[in-house]
């Protein structure tokens, strides 16, 4: 299998897993107790949006690096993320906000800090010599999340729950983002700064793989917290 044809086939397979998960979502929403339903319906449409640009983007005339349309491919990229990404926070919230111990602060800290990571990596991707920049852009708001949910005013809300659920799924939503996010900047580096052959198509693979643990495997952990509370 050449690396256009492994390319193309992440794409599909990315979009049937966003479709799988969405589905399996919105059935689950009706069976966990009423104050989990909003956060499963948010994993729900995290995964259905993601299908949605997926559905374009598995178009070869689109991700082929020497496809004249390759910038929208980018810009299909990063309304997903842009959509995303805030939604994927706004869990955070929501899983805290069960107990009631989160104030409305982390939230807007949190999704602040995640703008900052995308517009960063957005500018990197589009704008000439602005590579490097970009990416430290990026690099800057992820620390900033990470710094919150594992030090800051998230983790905090967290210790202070007191239920066995939120700190489970807290604490493997921590990890995803972690560990999870941390896929991205590899493929940025492959695709934009580092001279690699079929840099680009390497960098969609990557991109792809790590929407499914962080959009797929985010809401899963968020499902399971909520028939464990439930």
């Amino acid at each position: 299998m050449d690396m256009n044809m492994l390319t193309q086939f992440s794409f599909y397979f990315g979009a049937a897993s966003m479709l799988c998960a969405s589905v399996f979502f919105f059935f689950e929403r009706g069976e966990v107790a009423a104050k989990w339903r909003t956060s499963v319906t948010v994993a729900g449409l995290v995964t259905f949006i993601a299908f949605f640009h997926y559905l374009t983007m598995r178009d070869s005339s689109v991700w082929a690096a020497s496809a004249p349309n390759y910038g929208e491919l980018t810009s299909l990229r990063y309304v997903d993320w842009l959509v995303t990404v805030p939604l994927q926070i706004v869990e955070f919230y929501l899983i805290l906000k069960v107990v009631g111990k989160v104030t409305s602060s982390v939230f807007w800290q949190l999704l602040a800090a995640s703008v900052v990571m995308l517009v960063g990596g957005l500018l990197g991707e589009t704008v000439t010599d602005f590579e490097l920049i970009g990416f430290i852009i990026g690099m800057l708001g992820w620390a900033y999340v990470v710094f919150l949910i594992f030090a800051g005013g998230a983790a905090k809300a967290n210790a202070e729950s007191k239920n066995a659920a939120v700190a489970s799924a807290f604490n493997s939503m921590k990890l995803i983002v972690l560990v999870g996010w941390a896929i991205y900047p590899i493929g940025y580096i492959i695709g934009n700064l580092a001279t690699v052959t079929d840099g680009i198509q390497i960098m969609n693979i990557v991109y792809n793989f790590a929407d499914l643990i962080n959009k797929a495997a985010f809401g899963l952990v968020i499902w399971a917290a909520a028939k464990s509370d439930s």
